[in-house]
């Protein structure tokens, strides 16, 4: 007769691709039902967006199919987004299972554009998602996620985080009685007010939150790296060879203050002329995963530069609103489920396991 014990056994073989263990180690295989000759079983991904589900789908099958007596195989997709260990400890935040800083060596870079349209991915594919606007002096996220309100606060004086596109948003930009003005603040200012938006916002319960900060290497990112226990940065740069050079500082600035390096995200990668669909490499090509490998991080993904997601950005309606269907969509789509694979490669490494079973909530 079919086992549980042979079912778990065959699928001991499968690895995840990315964490290299087996599904059975990492406890992602649950819920096991046999009847006779078939067996049924849930496969919990560590993330909603996992870039490798059909490979894992495809692989657990083919390891099933070599039980001897084994007859219909279903398996259901769920995912339980784990905790960066940090996250968990007082350096976290409460109900915050992960914290990403989005980071540039310069500005104009698009920096803003891809935390946004990350975010609204990741919300997408059933991810709790929160987005963090830190750059205090020129904050871009209410124009981007086209709202422009102020919070209201709870009866404990909390800050309640406003939200669009199925994100939860905080910028300073939402605070400000002129949005036009500028703002004149020296360091410890900058500090105190991003220390506010991380420990007295309600934040509640997030899978994921990205925080864009400002570019270069200054006070905003030294305040998150020593009050915050950050899951880790990606790096928003632009092909060319000296953008390389600038956005290996912010890299290895925060490699030094000891947050996990996510990747690099090469933005602006070529151009896809909106008349003939033809692409043209305006500002050279390839220099982000020329600076993964120098710097041996990995490489998320190339992002081109398109008239409609400028206009994106104006609107207040990012490009998978605006345009679901879109190549760029869908490209936005693969760089947020790389950039989710790394979190949890990083989530899962700083933890001894899964821990105790939690919810799982099905994808398909």
């Amino acid at each position: 007769m079919l086992t549980e014990q042979a079912v778990l056994q065959a699928l001991s073989t499968v690895q995840d691709p990315e964490l290299h263990r087996d599904l059975v180690s990492l406890k992602m295989i649950r819920d096991v039902k046999i009847e006779g000759s078939d067996v049924s079983l849930e496969v919990v991904l560590t993330t909603p967006a996992c870039p490798l589900k059909d490979q894992i789908d495809r692989e657990c099958r083919e390891a099933l199919a070599k039980v001897p007596g084994i007859g219909r195989v279903a398996i259901t997709m769920g995912w339980n987004v784990v905790a960066s260990q940090g996250m968990l400890e007082r350096g976290g935040i409460p109900g915050v299972k992960n914290s990403i800083a989005i980071g540039s060596g310069k500005g104009g870079v698009g920096k803003s554009t891809v935390s946004v349209n990350l975010a609204v991915a990741l919300a997408e594919a059933g991810a709790s998602v929160g987005l963090l606007d830190a750059d205090i002096y020129g904050p871009s996220i209410p124009t981007m996620m086209g709202i422009r309100r102020m919070p209201e606060m709870n009866p404990e004086q909390r800050i309640l985080p406003l939200e669009a596109h199925g994100v939860k948003l905080m910028s300073l930009g939402f605070l400000l009685a002129d949005p036009s003005a500028p703002v004149i603040w020296r360091g410890p200012m900058i500090a105190k007010a991003l220390n506010q938006f991380l420990r007295d916002v309600l934040w509640g319960d997030l899978d994921y939150l990205l925080i864009d900060l400002p570019p270069g290497t200054g006070d905003a990112q030294l305040t998150l790296s020593q009050s915050l226990s950050l899951s880790g940065v990606a790096i928003v740069m632009t092909p060319q060879d000296v953008a390389m050079t600038i956005a290996s500082k912010v890299l290895l600035m925060f490699r030094q203050m000891k947050v996990p390096i996510l990747g690099i995200v090469e933005n602006m990668s070529t151009f896809l002329c909106p008349a003939c669909g033809g692409e043209s490499q305006i500002f050279s090509h390839g220099g982000g995963k020329k600076a993964s490998e120098r710097l041996e991080v990995p490489f998320l993904g190339e992002i081109p530069l398109e008239g409609e997601l400028c206009e994106s950005g104006d609107d207040g309606r990012p490009i998978l609103i605006r345009n679901p269907h879109s190549p760029i969509a869908e490209v936005f789509r693969r760089v947020a489920a790389n950039l989710a694979g790394r979190v949890s490669v990083e989530a899962v490494n700083s933890q001894t396991g899964f821990g105790p079973p939690l919810p799982i909530v099905n994808i398909q």
